[in-house]
Parts: structure tokens; sequence; C-alpha cells
């Protein structure tokens, strides 16, 4: 699109497969031509809006910003939608240098790098901070963490080494105790007391083993899904906090040692009852109060761990500032046409969120 702000990619052909595949946050395509052509890879980050819609070509989704052809009659395009424009895309098939082993397909390397690395100053840092550095946890979002520190009741700004090597004193001790146990021995011991590396891999999955379309803000009960997936993110009766680097964490209990100083931990609304028909056992649901036009709409924060791996510059420093305002609330009303350009913009940022 004119103003899409990937590169142009020097593909055409007349027929052509696509395939994919994932690491981390990132997703690789391959374009293979039927004849003899070359083929073409692209690497994708998503950001904080960023998806693939297939829809008829004549009916082009806004911010449709790059769109591959079908040769059916009328055709149809599979597009990256990206409405807010921090995802991206590159030519070649390498993926990003510096991240590490995808915690999904690729958990055993991903727990040996995080736990032979344990002197590496980023554990130095609080461990919600630290689950963020795709380095060591490459997959590992905003939502996530929390979903992940919660089951544990880890404080958020607890040291990260601290945590680690606790974890890691475990672990040869268990070695210790039984040296011989096998692999299925190995992985009922894992389901009965997992370990913090080990819902970086099994959380993930949850979500993507109960709906492929648990995102999708076209689909409302999806989307009704995946907030009844929620233990602690954007959950009624959670405390949250700004990290160091602008990002909202969702906690229960106390913050930490390491929280940051002059910030008041705020709750969101009221506690849940618990709901036997949620997707896990642990899982309560949460009536949605939502205006039935934003009912199927994911609240702009709650994608803001998704937009990079690292503290955003210009606008959205302005965008961090702003949001030391009361944290996540639900969508607002429609702001009134009088109100002034300068108000109206400072409203608007105060619920981006950053990443």
């Amino acid at each position: 699109s004119a103003v899409g702000r990937g590169p142009e990619v020097p593909f055409s052909s007349e027929a052509y497969r696509i395939s994919a595949a994932s690491r981390g946050k990132e997703l690789r395509l391959t374009l293979a031509p039927l004849g003899p052509a070359a083929t073409q890879d692209l690497v994708f980050r998503f950001g904080m809006s960023g998806s693939f819609r297939l829809c008829p070509a004549a009916q082009l989704p806004r911010h449709a910003h790059l769109r591959f052809l079908t040769r059916e009659s009328p055709p149809r395009a599979l597009c990256f939608v990206d409405a807010r424009r921090f995802g991206s895309w590159r030519l070649g098939d390498a993926w990003q240098l510096g991240r590490g082993p995808c915690v999904l397909s690729e958990y055993q390397a991903f727990r040996e790098n995080v736990l032979k690395n344990l002197d590496d100053k980023a554990f130095d840092k609080p461990i919600c901070e630290a689950l963020l550095n795709q380095k060591f946890f490459n997959g590992i979002g905003n939502y996530l963490r929390a979903e992940i520190l919660y089951r544990l009741k880890i404080p958020p700004f607890e040291k990260a080494r601290t945590v680690l090597e606790a974890l890691k004193d475990q672990e040869q001790a268990r070695r210790k105790k039984n040296p011989s146990l096998t692999l299925s021995k190995k992985l009922k011991l894992m389901r009965e007391n997992p370990d913090l590396l080990e819902l970086c891999h099994t959380v993930p999955m949850e979500v993507i083993a109960a709906e492929k379309k648990l995102f999708d803000p076209d689909h409302s009960d999806n989307y009704a899904a995946f907030k009844n997936w929620l233990q602690c993110y954007l959950v009624p009766g959670m405390s949250s906090l700004r990290d160091r680097n602008g990002r909202t964490i969702w906690f229960q209990g106390e913050p930490g040692p390491m929280a940051p100083k002059g910030q008041t931990s705020r709750k969101k609304g009221a506690p849940r009852k618990a709901d036997p028909e949620a997707l896990t056992p642990k899982v309560t649901a949460r009536a949605s109060k939502r205006h039935p036009r934003t009912a199927g709409k994911p609240p702009k924060s709650a994608e803001e761990e998704e937009v990079a791996d690292g503290p955003r510059k210009g606008r959205a420093r302005g965008r961090r500032k702003a949001t030391t305002a009361p944290a996540l609330s639900e969508p607002a009303a429609p702001v009134k046409a009088k109100r002034s350009r300068r108000t109206s913009a400072r409203k608007g940022r105060g619920e981006a969120g950053s990443h």
C-alpha cells in the first residue's frame, strides 16, 4: 500500500504457493512459484495490531499493506493488515539477530539458554522485565508474563536471577534424586509441578490449543473465550504497575522488592467469581460490560506488549508519560466534536500503552 512502511517485494508469479513457519514473535512466509522462478522469503513482526486476513480482492480491509492475490474468479487477497503500522516485514529468510530459541518450538534449547546465562546483566532486572527480553524469552509478551507469574505466585518485581537460580538448584536436586527418570515421567512431573520456564512453554500452548481464532476481533465469541481464559491480565481485582520500560504488569499480592518507586498499585474493578465453564480449571469468567459495538474488539491496551521488544522512541515516549493515569479502563464513549484538539489527543494517548 502507499502508506505501508515495509520494503517493496520484488516478486511476481502467475501461480505460487505460500507456506509459513513461526519462531517466537516472528513469522516467515515462503512464496514458491509453481514454475521455474526463484522463491521469495519474507519475515514478519506483528507489532500491536498486525494480522493476516483472507478476503475478496474487491473488498480489501483498511490498512491492508501487503496483498497476495489468488487465481480464483473473482480473486481473493491474503492481506497483511496493520492499522497502527508498528508491524513490519523484511526480505529474506533470516530470523532477527539476537533472539533466543523459541519458547514453543525449541523448548529444551530455550531452557538451556536461560539457565546457562544467569550471570547476564539481563537477570539483574525484575523477573517481569526479564521475561520480555527476547534474547532469552523469545515469544513471551505482556499478557503471557502476567499469566505465568500469577500461576506461580511470583511477585513481578522480584529479582530475575533470584527466581531463576532457585529454579536451577531445584532442577539439579531433582536429577540427583531421580537420575534414571524416563521421558514420560519427566513430562508427568512437569505437568504436576511446572516451574517458570515450563510455564513459558505450556501457557502459550494453551492459547494455541484453545481456539485458532481466539484473537480475531471480528469474532466476538472467540475473543470472549480469550477473556475468560485470562486469570490475571486485565482481570478485575488484580493490581497493576508500570515497569521501568513503561509497560503495565498485572499481578496479585505484593509487587516485590524491585517495584518502581513513586507508583501506587492500581486495582481493576472487583474480583470475579469462579466459572466451571472456563477453559482451564483455575480460570474465572468475566461478563463483558462493553457497548455491543465494541464487545468483540480487544481493548487497545490489550496488545501493548506486542509493539516492540524494547522501549519505543518518539511518539511512544509521550504515550508512556500519559499512561501513568488510571490504567486500562473499559472503552470510553466517543469524544465530543467540540473538545479541543489538545485534550482529545491527550485522551487518545492515555489508553494506548507502550511496549
